[in-house]
């Protein structure tokens, strides 16, 4: 089935999937991971309610009890199942996907993903099985944790009177903790729970979707700008000039907080498409970076094998070791707006705290419509490495080959059929005369 990805269960609602296939989803899901009790919650799209019923039927059919958050960011879900000692929760969203959307996100004991490799492959041939009902039906239980998420939330919160901030909820479930957390000072925009997004999609990394607060920050004369994704996983930022802060460079960030002022020890964990700018901020702080697999079914395996501090992702994911090795948009935002704040007070604003870390230019993702993914990436990697000798080779997610004073990361996209590309180089310069040449050794398989 198409909507077994990955990462998760996602895909067009009714198209992608049926409410019969949710159903047996949640029938065999206490039977792949071995449980009697799943905690649920959901987000506000059009769509969640009959996903829940259908789930939530499954699970309660096979025996199995249902614990019930009702609607929740995903990364509450993840805190309670390590905190409550769950060993299994889904989390119903599709997270930044568009409103038609919806899908699963799969989580086991100590809120360890559940990708396909992990489990949701086995799912997939599972539910193709004719369900037989337990003998006793499992009972759904009312599970409301807010007022402990925002205790445990509040360790985190500074006093950053002294900042004029944009917030953009998109709309989405960070609408339900951001006033809590954040009072009522920020200039909130779309933070009201609308499962059809009725002001932009979702997704912070489509431009489009990001104009608004822009706007909104240049319009207020603010310090900073703040979005959140549709489950709230995601958080990203917009300077004082309305520019859009690529969201790797704020790993950056968040070192200044958790080893400069913290002095947490440990490794600092991004995904191979993170800028090494971040990689030698990091290393000035005195930590060492561990660069690994894209997405959460990765990076939360990877930081809690390792024991590290801290990472994050290109996409605006940040993962910490005090909240169970996950991620967590409202720490992020609250670490990063405190340390916005101190700067603040220093004379120094949000763009030239990131023209200090941004020592590279960068490309950006960039997609090419490939079908023959495999023999183009071969095809980059043997052009560039024929011509210069690489300092560093990595060959997991594709490739990322680091030159002298250039790198690029080429990867296939897992669901469709784009190769995507990213460069970074020491100047604008040799950037741009690099990714000519990417693109014309990529030419031939477009």
């Amino acid at each position: 089935m198409s909507a077994f990805k990955a990462y998760d269960f996602r895909g067009v609602f009714g198209k992608d999937y049926t409410l019969d296939d949710i159903y047996r989803i949640g029938f065999f899901l206490p039977e792949l991971l071995n449980v009697k009790k799943v905690l649920v919650g959901r987000d506000m799209r059009l769509s969640s309610p009959a996903m829940f019923e259908a789930l939530t039927k499954g699970i309660t059919d096979a025996g199995c009890d249902v614990y019930d958050m009702g609607l929740t960011t995903t990364p509450m879900v993840y805190y309670f199942t390590a905190k409550h000692g769950f060993d299994a929760s889904v989390m119903i969203t599709a997270s930044h996907n568009p409103k038609e959307h919806n899908g699963l996100k799969v989580s086991r004991t100590s809120a360890l993903p559940v990708g396909y490799d992990t489990g949701l492959g086995q799912l997939e041939q599972m539910i193709k099985q004719t369900p037989q009902p337990a003998p006793t039906k499992g009972k759904i239980i009312p599970h409301d944790v807010k007022e402990e998420y925002l205790a445990f939330q509040r360790q985190y919160s500074h006093d950053i009177s002294n900042l004029r901030i944009a917030m953009d909820c998109s709309n989405g479930m960070a609408s339900i903790l951001v006033k809590e957390l954040f009072g009522t000072a920020p200039v909130y925009l779309y933070d009201e729970l609308d499962g059809t997004f009725p002001h932009h999609e979702a997704n912070p990394l489509e431009p489009e979707n990001v104009r608004d607060l822009q706007q909104l920050v240049l319009k207020e004369k603010a310090d900073i700008g703040v979005i959140f994704d549709g489950d709230a996983d995601r958080v990203m930022f917009v300077d004082e000039k309305g520019t859009f802060i690529p969201p790797d460079l704020m790993i950056a960030v968040l070192g200044l907080y958790f080893i400069n002022e913290k002095g947490v020890e440990g490794k600092v964990i991004q995904d191979i498409r993170t800028s090494k700018s971040v990689t030698e901020y990091i290393s000035k702080l005195g930590r060492e970076v561990y660069i690994w697999r894209v997405g959460r079914a990765y990076a939360a395996l990877k930081l809690r094998e390792i024991d590290g501090a801290f990472g994050g992702e290109f996409a605006g994911h940040y993962y910490f070791r005090d909240f169970y090795y996950s991620d967590s948009a409202m720490i992020a935002a609250q670490v990063i707006l405190h340390i916005v704040s101190d700067m603040k007070k220093k004379g120094v604003s949000v763009s030239e705290l990131i023209a200090q870390i941004a020592t590279y230019a960068n490309s950006g993702e960039i997609n090419f419509k490939i079908e023959k993914k495999k023999e183009a990436m071969e095809a980059m990697k043997e052009h560039f490495m024929a011509q210069e000798t690489a300092v560093k080779y990595m060959d997991f997610d594709g490739y990322r080959i680091e030159f002298a004073d250039w790198w690029f990361n080429v990867r296939p996209s897992n669901t469709e059929p784009y190769l995507r590309l990213l460069m970074e180089a020491k100047t604008k310069e040799l950037l741009d005369a690099k990714l000519a040449e990417a693109k014309n050794v990529l030419a031939p398989f477009q």
